[in-house]
This record gives structure tokens, C-alpha cells and sequence, in this order.
């Protein structure tokens, strides 16, 4: 072949390359409002989707995620961009699968099918060459059959995953935060052996392909994972890996025991490589990620500081501070990014709801880098600037909370957030290899924002500043009837201090506020009859203000009151029928 003729072969094949090759559209001057590392843009795919969970991306480009609240007009929601500018100019939703609650969580495609979960079943639908819609009919293809499933129970969320030989993996959250025998009450003992272990706490394997499957159809692939939302399939090593959600209010229920600080830090989130047949240990165990151990709860035995037969179990390949809820991962397998965060794992950080009185924690996507199926580095910090607001008193200051990641054909990173359900595309345009310490130091620092750094136990501690915000509220909408010093009136409105109403049950005050009060009751002896409106017009954050504030003060001495709480007690109150 003569040089001529190679140099026009050449030319033309570089011709149809390029031709072929979709430029990448630009990113927003300020990236959507993300930090990312330098070289690295962003911009805003959808705005606004409703209350997304995870997500997927086709191989056309086409975008499908999961909804957590469904509507009458559809349960998912597909996206297309038509016209190449990386905006979806056409957002449609779909879906009427009977969903109930608000834990779907799970968009996945395989081999030529839309895969998503509602808080009870596994479905999927065909997806259609050329159509954005999938096909109309679905299968149900794994059933969770627990009592009252689809209507939820804790940590009912089903994200999912699938192997290179046909097998789907679903989690079955426990059913309850440590498997005591009376669920989250202060003291109270754990169950030993735990029953809930037989059908809950862990992984099944399932067959992808056949419909109508229940859990008992399913084999139990692990144990001892008290709640899942993010899982993936590593494909370079062909191994499963998850990240748990830690145990909650460890110093609300052992306050001999744990303080604050040590509530807000602990139990780790664990970041675990799952084999068959492994045991990661709950509800006996958890992981103290300062320590570097695993620990016995203190519901059987532990102190803080026993382990018992910790070594014994699954250890996590990194332990990440308390509470910062890994809701999904995802390993890159793409050629747009830089060397680097090829095989490695992205990780979303959904935030904390109970880290009071310290400032809430997470809400950021983080990188771990990878080799031969194990963490190369030291995580990162990968995108942040989600939140809006330096330090997040409660969680509704939180202006988004990223919740999903996909890739893209090209190999761009799509994320997904939970409040409004805007959807950005990150993107690298930059010099592959020269990226390197001078492009991720500015997210080095990052590591040091409110809601990442360790707080320091004297001076992050927030809880003053909560106290005199809930002390004005209650100056504004309860002093009036139950007096500044909250002793009542001694006729109709009966005492705030030391009394065993606001000692007590924390829902049965949240119930009270919302709902009002009519009729007798008996405070501290003596009975009063009066009338006290509800106070549903106030936010969430402003019931868990005021009820802190009277629980911490008037010869009160008991634990705050969370804006999460204040929000399930009114969302079930509101739809019983979600209970």
C-alpha cells in the first residue's frame, strides 16, 4: 500500500471519528452552584423532577429516575435532551405500579430493561428502541411479602444491583434500629438470638429474569447489614459492594454512656466489600471509625470500648463518620474523565437528620479511588456546594441532598437530589494528563466545611443557639397560656416543668402541637380542663425548636426534639394509611 493511499485512509477514518464523536455541551459559568476539582464543569440537566431517588442513564442518553412520592400522572419520570445543548427539553412522567409510602427508590437498566423498585416489589418494563417511554406492561419480578410491606417498614428502601450471570440483588432492611425488645426504647435490652435476622438485615440474590419471585424464592447472599440504599456491582472484580447505615441516637438511648459528640460521630457508616455468606454483624456489633474496631452495642453489653468477637465479622473497608447516609455508589467505567477515577467509587451522601446539637453532616459526593477491587487512597471530596447554607442547623436548610449517580454513555457523571429533584451532569474538559494535585486541592480544603470536618465537641456544639431560637418561639406562641417561667396559670393551662407530658413520650408532643388538645387531663397530680389549638401552621424546624426548648428547660433535663421527627409524625398523621 503506498503512503498515499495510507495518509487518505487515515484522513478519512479521523473524518468519521470525528464526525461520530458528540461534543460535550458547556457547563454553567458557576457549575450549577457545585465545587468540583478544577477543569471539572457542571451544568443543570432538570430542574426540578419532584422528590428523586436514583436514576439511570440509556445508552441514547436517555434519562429515568425513580420518584420517591408518586403522583396520579406517574411514578417515574423520563428525561431526553433532543437537541444536544445537555438541558432535557422533554420531561415526561410514567408509571402507575400502586405505589404507596415514599421508599422507591431504585432505577437501574440491564440488558435492554428498565429495572426500578417501589418500597415492596422489584418491577421492570422493556424499553423500546427509539421511544422514550417504556413499554406499557411490566412484571413484578421480586415481591417483598413481609406484612404490610408496601405500605413500609424501617429501612423498607430496595435499592438494587445485578451480576455479569443474571442474579439481581436486593437488600431487606431490618424492620427496626438494633433489634430490641421494644424497638427504640431508651435501655432496653436487645434480642439475642435476633429474629429479624431470618428475613431482614441483609442481601438476597434473585433471579433477574423471572417474574413473580418472593423473598423466599431468593438466597440469602449476606447478613448482618442493618439498612442498605447504596449498592453496586463492581464489574472489575465481579464482587458486591454496599454501604450501611449506622444504628441511630446512641446518647438518647444510653446517655450513661455516650455523649452527644459521640451520638453525632458514631456509629460509622461502613463502606463494606460483601462476599457470600458474610456477616457484617449487626445488630451485635457496630464499627467506631476513630477506634478502628468493631464494638459491642450497648444494647448486649458494650460500653463503648468492648468488642467482644468484633474481629470475628465483615470489616468495613472504610468506616465514614456517623450518619452521613450513603444513599447510592457507582464505579466509573468511562474514558472522559482523568485516569484517576477510572474503576474508583463515587459515593452520594444524602446528609444527616440527627447529629443535634452539632451542625448535620454529609450531603456531598465523595471519590474513593480503587485498585484490584480495594480503596488505592485516601476518599475525597467530589462535588459539594449542595447544601447551600456552611453549617445546616436542620435538615430543611439543606437546599439539596444529592441521592443518585449514573453515567452516562459518554462517560459524564449525572446526580440526582432529593427536594426538588434537580438534575446536574458533571463534566471534564481539561487535560487528562495533567490533572493531578494542583486541580483537587481547592476540594481538599472542603474537607474542612461544617458539613464534612470532625466538629470539635466545645465549640461546634450548636445547642445554645438552638435553645434561644426555640425560647423565642415559645415567647411568641405558648407563654401566653403557659407563662414565661412555664408553671401555667394554675387553672386552665396546666405546667410545663417538670412535667411528665414533656418528659415524656416525644411523639405524643409532637401529636399535641399538631393536633391540639380538648378535654381533661392530668398534669402532675392535678387536673385541668382547657382547650389548646393546633399549631399545624408551624414548620417542622419550628416544632422541633419550641419542643426542645421546653424539654431543656423549666427543671426539664431530656434530649431535643429533631425537625425528622416533627416531619414523619405530621406525614403519618396526615396519611395514615402510609403507616
Amino acid at each position: 500500500m503506498s503512503l498515499k493511499l495510507k495518509t487518505v485512509i487515515c484522513v478519512l477514518l479521523m473524518a468519521i471519528v470525528s464526525c461520530n464523536k458528540k461534543e460535550l455541551p458547556p457547563g454553567l459559568p458557576d457549575n450549577g452552584g457545585l465545587y468540583l476539582p478544577g477543569d471539572f464543569e457542571a451544568l443543570i440537566v432538570a430542574d426540578s423532577t419532584g422528590s428523586a431517588r436514583h436514576l439511570a442513564v440509556n445508552d441514547n442518553g436517555d434519562i429515568y429516575v425513580k420518584l420517591r412520592y408518586p403522583s396520579p400522572t406517574g411514578e417515574n419520570v423520563a428525561l431526553r435532551d433532543s437537541d444536544g445543548d445537555g438541558k432535557a427539553d422533554t420531561i415526561q412522567l410514567f408509571g402507575n405500579y400502586g405505589q404507596k409510602g415514599a421508599y422507591g427508590t431504585a432505577m437501574r437498566i440491564y440488558q435492554g430493561y428498565l429495572y426500578f423498585s417501589t418500597a415492596g416489589r422489584v418491577i421492570r418494563q422493556k424499553l423500546l428502541p427509539g421511544q422514550l417511554i417504556p413499554d406499557e406492561e411490566y412484571e413484578e419480578i421480586v415481591i417483598d411479602d413481609y406484612e404490610n410491606a408496601e405500605h413500609g417498614y424501617e429501612h423498607i428502601a430496595k435499592p438494587i444491583t445485578f451480576d455479569n450471570q443474571g442474579h439481581v440483588y436486593v437488600p431487606f432492611g431490618a424492620p427496626g434500629d438494633v433489634c430490641q425488645e421494644e424497638n427504640r426504647r431508651p435501655g432496653a435490652p436487645g434480642q439475642d438470638p435476633c429474629p429479624e435476622l431470618e428475613w431482614h438485615g441483609g442481601i438476597w440474590q434473585f433471579d433477574a429474569n423471572k417474574p413473580g419471585q418472593l423473598q423466599k424464592d431468593g438466597y440469602r447472599y449476606a447478613t448482618g447489614i442493618r439498612s442498605i440504599v447504596g449498592m453496586e456491582w463492581n464489574p472489575d472484580v465481579n464482587e458486591l459492594y454496599a454501604l450501611q447505615h449506622g444504628r441511630d441516637n446512641m446518647h438518647r438511648m444510653w446517655p450513661e454512656l455516650y455523649s452527644p459528640w459521640q451520638s453525632a460521630m458514631l456509629p460509622s457508616e461502613e463502606f463494606l466489600k460483601v462476599t457470600e455468606g458474610s456477616d457484617a454483624g449487626w445488630p451485635y456489633y457496630y464499627y467506631d471509625q476513630m477506634q478502628e474496631k468493631k464494638l459491642l452495642n450497648p444494647e448486649y453489653g458494650g460500653d463503648g470500648k468492648k468488642q467482644g468477637n468484633g474481629d470475628e465479622y465483615l470489616q468495613p473497608l472504610i468506616g465514614f463518620p456517623g450518619h452521613w447516609a450513603p444513599n447510592d455508589i457507582h464505579f466509573y467505567q468511562g474514558d472522559q474523565f482523568p485516569e484517576r477515577y477510572k474503576k474508583g467509587a463515587f459515593i452520594a451522601f444524602h446528609g444527616s437528620t440527627i447529629r443535634d446539637p452539632y451542625p448535620q453532616a454529609g450531603y456531598f459526593i465523595g471519590f474513593v479511588p480503587f485498585k484490584d477491587g480495594h480503596p488505592s487512597g485516601p476518599w475525597e471530596v467530589f462535588a459539594d456546594g449542595f447544601s447551600k447554607v456552611d453549617t445546616i442547623v436542620t435538615t430543611s436548610e439543606a437546599g439539596y441532598r444529592p441521592m443518585g449517580i449514573a453515567e452516562g454513555p459518554d462517560g459524564s457523571l449525572y446526580i440526582s437530589e432529593s427536594e426538588y429533584g434537580k438534575i446536574w451532569r458533571i463534566m471534564f474538559k481539561g487535560d487528562k494528563s495533567g490533572f493531578g494535585p494542583e486541580q483537587l486541592a481547592g476540594m481538599e480544603k472542603r474537607k474542612q466545611m461544617p458539613n464534612i470536618k470532625t466538629p470539635d465537641e466545645v465549640q461546634d456544639n450548636l445547642r445554645p443557639m438552638i435553645l434561644e431560637a426555640g425560647g423565642r418561639l415559645y415567647t411568641q406562641h405558648c407563654a401566653a397560656c403557659h407563662m414565661k417561667d412555664g408553671k401555667g396559670d394554675g387553672v386552665r393551662f396546666p405546667p410545663l416543668d417538670e412535667s411528665e407530658w414533656v418528659v415524656g413520650d416525644r411523639r405524643k408532643l409532637i401529636e399535641i402541637i399538631v393536633n391540639g388538645l380538648e378535654g381533661q387531663i392530668t398534669v402532675k397530680g392535678e387536673t385541668f380542663l382547657g382547650s389548646m389549638p393546633p399549631f399545624d401552621y408551624l414548620s417542622d424546624k419550628e416544632i422541633a425548636l419550641i419542643l426542645t426548648f421546653i424539654r431543656s428547660n423549666f427543671n426539664n433535663d431530656e434530649g431535643g426534639v429533631t425537625e425528622n421527627q416533627v416531619r414523619v409524625v405530621r406525614q403519618q398523621l396526615q396519611e395514615p394509611e402510609a403507616i
